[in-house]
């Protein structure tokens, strides 16, 4: 089982996609706590991640069209709040 901290913003730590059959558990900040499937919290961070690239003017693949330069291309904070689980 896996066991996630939300932040005082809102936000959880989350790099990679889980597996989709995983259980994790993600404890809010005021304490309580909600079983997600791996399957939704990698719909969430996917969308995190849509969200992000559309800000910064990123393509579906996470590649600047624009002029070369360093682009911050993945994301590594969801944000959760309770009854997204379902």
């Amino acid at each position: 089982m896996i066991n996630l901290q939300q932040d005082s913003e809102g936000f959880i730590r989350m790099k990679r996609h889980f597996p989709a059959t995983a259980t994790v558990t993600v404890t809010f900040s005021d304490g309580s706590q909600e079983e997600f499937s791996g399957r939704r919290l990698n719909e969430l961070y996917d969308d995190a991640l849509a969200v992000f690239r559309a800000q910064n003017q990123l393509d579906a693949k996470g590649f600047s069209r624009g002029p070369q330069k360093k682009v911050q291309t993945s994301i590594e904070f969801v944000p959760v709040r309770p009854r997204m689980g379902q």
